[in-house]
C-alpha cells in the first residue's frame, strides 16, 4: 500500500535513497509515486550517477559523433554523395556531449521537483538503521528514516602495475574528455567499455591497440556473434591481441611504456595513452556498512534477499553494489522492485530478461541464455540464424554485417535466448526482451506481422529458421 504523505519537518522520512544514478533516482521516484517521503543522497553536484555523467550517456554521444564523421570520411561515397575537407573539431565534439549530459541532468532534477524528492548534495555515512549522517558544504546532518536504501553504485577497477593517474593512464572517466586526439592508444580489456572507446578514439585517428587476457572478446555474449564483431573490427582499424595482459607501466617524457605478456613472452610498446577498461567494482567507501554489521561477499558486494533487504533490518540495497550485471537498466529494474516491496507490491526482476549491449559498429546485443549457456545447462535447443545481408532494410542502409540468432527449447519451442549482431540491435534487442519476459515461443515471434521493410524482419527470420522456413534465404 501507498503510505500516507502527510508529515511534518519533524517526522522521519519514509526513505533515504544514497545515490542518484539510475537505480537510485528512479527509485526515489517510485517511492514518491507510492506516497513515500523521499529523500535521496548525491555527493555530486549533478544528479544521473556515472551512467547519465562519465558513462552511458557520454559515451553514446561520443559513438554517434565519432560514427558520423567516420562515415563522412569513408562511407558517403556508396549512396553517391561526395564530402570533401570534412575536418575534426574535437572541442564542439565534446561540447556536445556535454550539452546532452547537462540536459538529461537537468531533467532528472526537474523530476525530483515534480515529485517532492528532496534532494541532498552530501556524502552520506549510515551510522544505524534508520539514521544517516550526510556531510555537506555547511557542515553535517542527520536523517532519520524508516528506511534505506543503498543505490551508490560502481567504480572502475584498477590494475596493479597500471594504477590510473588520470592523464597518461586513464579510467573511461577521462577517456570521454581527452584533450586531443592520441596518436597511439592501449586499451586494456576488450569488455564493452574498452570496446566502445577504443572504437571513438580509433574513429577520430588514434592508432588503438585492444589487449585481453581471455581467448575472447566480450565474455558472456554469443561467442560466435562476437568473433564476427572482432574481425568487423579489425577490419575497421583496431589491433586486438587475446591471451595478452598489461604486466606494468611506465611514465616517460612523452607517452607510456607498457610490458605485455603473451603466452609467456613478453613485448613493450610506447602509447601516449593507456585505458584501462577491465571492469568495475561495488563503491560502498565510507558508507560505514561494516560498523552496522551489513554483509558482504570476498568482493565487496552487498549481499541482499529476494526482496533487497541486507543483513541488516530496514537497510536495502539495489544496482552495482549488489551481485550481477552492472547495468543500469538492471539497476533501474531493481529500484522500482526494492520500493513496490516495501510497499507490499509484488514487484519483480526477471534476471533472465535483462538484455546486454554494446554499442560498437555493428552493435551486438543479447538477451536470455546463449547458445553455449543452454547446452550447459543440459538443455536440448533448436536454433534459427538469419543474416542482415538477406533484410531488405539493411541493404539501403548500407549495413548488412551481422546476423540475428534465435535460441529455443527444442521441447516446448520456448526462447531462451535472442543474440543480434548488426545495425541497430540495441533497439532490436527490446522485442525480444518481451518475447522471454511473456515466455513467448518461436512460433510465435515467427507469426507476428513485422511491417516491410525493416530491420526487425530478421528477428522473425531467425525465429522461422529455428524450425527451418526461413522465407528470405
Amino acid at each position: 500500500m501507498a503510505e500516507n504523505r502527510t508529515t511534518t519537518g519533524a517526522d522521519p522520512w519514509d526513505l533515504v535513497v544514497v545515490g542518484a544514478g539510475p537505480g537510485g533516482y528512479i527509485a526515489a521516484i517510485r517511492a514518491a509515486q507510492l506516497g513515500m517521503r523521499v529523500a535521496c543522497v548525491e555527493k555530486a553536484p549533478q544528479l544521473g550517477g556515472t551512467c547519465l555523467n562519465i558513462g552511458c550517456i557520454p559515451s553514446k554521444a561520443l559513438l554517434d559523433s565519432s560514427e558520423l564523421y567516420f562515415q563522412v570520411r569513408s562511407g558517403m561515397a556508396a549512396h553517391g554523395i561526395r564530402v570533401a575537407g570534412a575536418e575534426l573539431d574535437l572541442g564542439a565534439m565534446m561540447a556536445r556531449k556535454d550539452r546532452v549530459v547537462k540536459v538529461l541532468t537537468q531533467g532528472i532534477a526537474g523530476l525530483f521537483k515534480k515529485h517532492g524528492i528532496e534532494r541532498i548534495q552530501g556524502t552520506a555515512r549510515i551510522a544505524a538503521p534508520g539514521r544517516v549522517m550526510v556531510q555537506g558544504a555547511n557542515g553535517e546532518r542527520e536523517l532519520l528514516t524508516k528506511r534505506i536504501l543503498v543505490a551508490t553504485g560502481s567504480v572502475p577497477a584498477e590494475l596493479p602495475g597500471l594504477l590510473f593517474d588520470g592523464e597518461r593512464i586513464v579510467s573511461s572517466t577521462e577517456a570521454l574528455s581527452l584533450a586531443s586526439v592520441p596518436k597511439k592508444m592501449l586499451v586494456v580489456g576488450a569488455g564493452a567499455v574498452g570496446l566502445e572507446l577504443g572504437s571513438v578514439w580509433s574513429r577520430l585517428g588514434a592508432e588503438v591497440l585492444v589487449v585481453e587476457f581471455l581467448d575472447r572478446i566480450l565474455p558472456g555474449m554469443d561467442r560466435k556473434l562476437a568473433d564476427l564483431l572482432q574481425k568487423s573490427l579489425q577490419r575497421q582499424g583496431l589491433r586486438i591481441e587475446l591471451e595478452t595482459t598489461a604486466q606494468s607501466a611506465e611514465r616517460t617524457a612523452t607517452g607510456v611504456r607498457v610490458v605485455l605478456e603473451h603466452k609467456g613472452k613478453t613485448s613493450m610498446v610506447e602509447v601516449d595513452c593507456v585505458l584501462v577498461a577491465v571492469g568495475r567494482r561495488p563503491y560502498t567507501e565510507g558508507l560505514g556498512l561494516d560498523q552496522i554489521g551489513v554483509a558482504r561477499d570476498r568482493r565487496g558486494f552487498i549481499q541482499v534477499d529476494a526482496d533487497y533487504r541486507t543483513s541488516v533490518p530496514g537497510i536495502f540495497a539495489i544496482g552495482d553494489v549488489i551481485p550481477g550485471p552492472m547495468l543500469a537498466h538492471k539497476a533501474e529494474e531493481e529500484g522500482v522492485a526494492a520500493v513496490e516491496r516495501m510497499c507490499g507490491i509484488a514487484g519483480h526482476v526477471n534476471y533472465d530478461a535483462v538484455p546486454n549491449v554494446v554499442y560498437t559498429n555493428p552493435e551486438l546485443a543479447g538477451v536470455g541464455l546463449t547458445e553455449d549457456a543452454a547446452r550447459e545447462r543440459g538443455l536440448e535447443v533448436r536454433v534459427g540464424t538469419f543474416p542482415f545481408l538477406a533484410n531488405g532494410r539493411a541493404r539501403c542502409l548500407g549495413e548488412t554485417e551481422g546476423q540475428v540468432k534465435v535460441i529455443a527449447d527444442a521441447k516446448t519451442d520456448r526462447i531462451l535466448g535472442v543474440h543480434i549482431l548488426g545495425p541497430r540491435a540495441s533497439d532490436l534487442i527490446a522485442e525480444a526482451a518481451l518475447a522471454i519476459e511473456f515466455g513467448a515461443s518461436a512460433e510465435d515471434l515467427a507469426r507476428t506481422c513485422h511491417a516491410h521493410p525493416t530491420l526487425p524482419e530478421a528477428l522473425r527470420e531467425a525465429a522461422l529458421a529455428v524450425d527451418g522456413r526461413p522465407l528470405n534465404i
